[in-house]
């Protein structure tokens, strides 16, 4: 098993295990590598696939695990850290994680996603989780058995959305909650900005006044929450860019540059930021919180999420009519083919249009056709007629 650190800036020391000498003592030895981070990894890599078969074949799947996030979470945002961190640790809580690389075939990664479906886990999370592993034994083996290992497939689901009575319920809980003064007065703005922008928590977190022009949104930062390993610390916020890096300009509807006027006008926090009162942002978590108050206050199931919004946002767009590109932009997706496999459903509602006007078309042309037909034949009679009481 290799392991990397940074000796220097731009000078590496890759260190392999290489098991355990008749002493029990560890056998150890290290390379240099000048360059970066990503050809350190090479080298480890390299070095463990060309070990001894004795020496890889001590290494479990758990210490591969470890040794893949360690080389990795660098590159990682927080989120995706917290996320594969706790990917890991779920992989490690199944037996799998205790079998030896030199032993694992795909077989025993078929038995555990058999396991996964039993325990009633999902099909994403399962993908997950297999996603996970085969990034890390692809740094051990040269034939990566969990890239061989095939996921079943299942008919996808359509996702649930929010109906448009129940968005406007929690849009009104949120103002209703505003003048009780039991939440934020931010609150309500939030909520209005999630369903009119499609905006992630983290982005709407981010907004400042000074991305606000001339009815124009833009969205080109996130906000990230760093926690401490033990939790003992406040967590830091960090503003970052946004998920898939981009920057995106939004149109507001009427509604909302009147709801942002008239909080800044009333309150005028003199903070940077839109949702915040403070010097710093509101924390994505806080949003989330004003979200959960303001659907308990509408009557709404808890099954819907604050990002929920966001699926609504998309999917109405769609729906109404609006191409592809443009709502994918909107949402800040880097690629229109997402938005297509996300939204699919809403792809399909809004086929039915497409049919109707088609079918005005073809219909208007057949009586079109029809009419000049009735036409030329009664002219056509209309000239017999005539000929036959015409004089010789």
């Amino acid at each position: 098993m290799a392991t990397i650190r940074e000796r220097q800036p731009g000078i590496w020391e890759v260190r392999f295990f290489a098991g355990r000498d008749q002493r029990g003592r560890p056998i150890q030895f290290s390379r240099t590598v000048r360059g970066t981070k990503k050809d350190a990894q090479r080298l480890a890599a390299e070095m463990t696939v060309r070990a001894p078969t004795a020496s890889v074949a001590r290494v479990s799947v758990s210490e591969m695990l470890d040794l893949w996030a360690e080389n990795t979470k660098a590159s990682w945002s927080p989120s995706t850290e917290s996320n594969q961190l706790s990917r890991i640790r779920l992989v490690k809580s199944d037996r799998i994680s205790n079998l030896s690389i030199s032993r694992m075939t795909a077989v025993e990664v078929d038995q555990w996603h058999a396991r996964l479906e039993q325990r009633g886990v999902g099909e994403s999370a399962i993908r997950n989780r297999h996603l996970v592993l085969r990034a890390a034994m692809t740094l051990a083996v040269p034939t990566n058995v969990v890239a061989v290992a095939r996921l079943a497939r299942r008919k996808s689901q359509p996702r649930g959305t929010l109906t448009d009575t129940e968005v406007r319920a929690v849009l009104s809980s949120a103002l209703s909650l505003v003048a009780a003064g039991r939440i934020e007065p931010q609150a309500a703005l939030a909520m209005r900005l999630a369903a009119v922008t499609g905006a992630r928590r983290s982005e709407l977190a981010a907004l400042r006044w000074e991305d606000l022009d001339a009815g124009h949104l833009v969205i080109d930062s996130s906000i990230a929450i760093l926690r401490s390993g033990d939790g003992s610390r406040k967590p830091i916020l960090r503003d970052d860019p946004t998920k898939t890096a981009n920057r995106r300009v939004i149109t507001l509807d009427v509604a909302s540059i009147e709801l942002l006027a008239s909080l800044n006008a009333e309150h005028g926090f003199g903070s940077p930021w839109i949702l915040s009162s403070r010097i710093e942002p509101v924390n994505p978590e806080r949003v989330t919180a004003w979200w959960r108050r303001a659907r308990d206050g509408a009557g709404l199931d808890a099954k819907w999420r604050l990002h929920d919004l966001r699926h609504w946002s998309a999917t109405t767009s769609i729906v109404g009519g609006h191409d592809i590109r443009t709502v994918a932009n909107r949402l800040g997706h880097a690629n229109p083919s997402m938005t297509l496999r996300t939204y699919a459903h809403a792809v399909e509602a809004a086929d039915a249009p497409i049919a109707l006007t088609l079918s005005r078309v073809l219909d208007f042309t057949d009586s079109l056709d029809l009419d000049v037909s009735a036409t030329l034949d009664d002219e056509v009679l209309d000239g017999r007629n005539g000929d036959q009481d015409a004089p010789t």
